[in-house]
């Protein structure tokens, strides 16, 4: 049973989370014309998961294998030091970025913090040619100047909600959910499991 929260309202069912990251590859095939020197940089830990699923589209769409990776940006959020003890995981990049396009991906765009820091993180890597964006949800509220160029759903919420993502290889569903915060709790992804 999940702990965080109220759910209010299931926005994305695992039949339309299946159906917009089909929409989200044809898009990145079409904005790129086909998968050349793409390559798709998921943020853990649910960015990852997407990236994986959006390689298997392009691989079923265009018949090739699109370069993928998985980047941890614990270190580099602007909240790392006040937090007690960030949850670390590991970057894990088999390609060189110098010179690709790279799609980073991730689950839920907010306020532009954790895009903001994974750029700081692919930047230390290389130099890609160019870097786009794709979130499977725009929830708004952005506190810096980002923007996602490939978005599966936009939900508008309040800032006393949580717009989060389950998938089925991390918490046996698959579903994007708004949920009232906890008292003392705070906007974020799911915690693995759905716990």
């Amino acid at each position: 049973m999940r702990d965080d929260g109220h759910v209010k309202s299931v926005v994305m069912d695992a039949a339309e989370i299946e159906r917009s990251l089909t929409r989200i590859a044809h898009q990145i095939l079409e904005t790129n014309h086909g998968a050349t020197d793409v390559a798709l940089v998921g943020i853990v830990t649910r960015g990852d998961l997407l990236a994986q699923r959006l390689a298997a589209k392009i691989k079923e769409i265009e018949g090739v294998d699109v370069a993928q990776g998985s980047l941890d940006i614990s270190f580099y959020r602007d909240d790392y030091l006040t937090s007690l003890a960030p949850e670390v995981h590991s970057t894990h990049i088999p390609f060189d970025v110098t010179g690709r396009t790279i799609v980073l991906v991730d689950d839920v765009l907010y306020t532009g913090r954790t895009i903001r820091a994974a750029l700081d993180a692919l930047m230390d890597l290389g130099r890609p040619s160019s870097i786009q964006l794709a979130v499977l949800v725009d929830r708004g509220h952005r506190e810096l100047p980002i923007r996602a160029d490939f978005v599966g759903k936009n939900v508008p919420s309040s800032h006393d909600e949580n717009v989060r993502l389950f998938l089925e290889e991390s918490d046996g569903i698959s579903a994007v959910e708004i949920m009232d915060i906890q008292p003392g709790g705070r906007a974020g992804s799911a915690p693995l499991g759905g716990e």
